[in-house]
């Protein structure tokens, strides 16, 4: 399940179309079915769902709160079964109604100006000691994340250093019985030219399910 951006969850900055499309091409190559909805919706049909894949955006931007209570029971139940998670960019600031997606994800965008990331650019990844991390150095063009509020530990797979702190941009984590992978990359379609960065969602997918 692809829970992608529509409404409150969109803004100006992120071409949440393009991708989500660019995720369902990398699940798709993974022989998965794919089914694409909007949050809310999305959160209410993970019943018998592997994978709940988050690309959103902050949904309180223009000051829009709430969210379906059938939608919190929704992602609170499949979270305890254990579905598995890929968050992806935006959605550390997303999700914001979801008392159970901070805890879930271990590091969220603190709006106000104290997260903030540098001008996008060009940049190469940091591997860290963990098994999903790259053989060979990852470059992209993408946004580099910094400074978001850690809620719990997370196993980190790549980071950037800015201002001279690390900041971690890829992790995985235990959440209860789920599966919990977090890419802050991908802001736009250019960041999945890179296939390194593919082959790393494709790695992160297969944990998240378990593979």
């Amino acid at each position: 399940m692809i829970a992608t951006a529509d409404g409150r969850y969109r803004d100006p900055w992120h071409p949440f179309d393009e991708t989500t499309q660019c995720l369902r091409e990398i699940l798709e190559e993974r022989g998965c079915e794919i089914r694409i909805l909007p949050v809310d919706e999305a959160l209410q049909a993970l019943e018998g769902a592997d994978l709940l894949v988050v690309n959103a955006g902050d949904p309180w931007r223009e000051g829009a709160f709430g969210a379906p209570e059938a939608s919190a029971r929704g992602l609170e139940a499949a979270l305890a079964r254990g579905i598995g998670v890929l968050a992806v960019h935006a959605a550390s600031a997303s999700l914001r109604d979801y008392a159970a997606w901070a805890a879930a994800i271990g590091r969220v965008w603190l709006p106000g100006g104290v997260s903030m990331h540098p001008e996008i650019g060009e940049t190469t990844l940091e591997w860290h000691d963990h098994p999903l991390a790259g053989s060979e150095p990852l470059t992209l063009f993408d946004e580099r994340y910094s400074f978001l509020q850690a809620v719990g530990e997370s196993d980190v797979v790549a980071s950037h250093d800015h201002d001279g702190v690390t900041h971690p941009l890829v992790w995985t984590r235990r959440h209860g019985a789920a599966r919990v992978a977090v890419d802050l990359l991908g802001h736009s379609a250019r960041s999945f030219e890179a296939p390194g960065h593919r082959a790393l969602v494709g790695r992160l997918i297969d944990w998240a399910i378990g593979s």
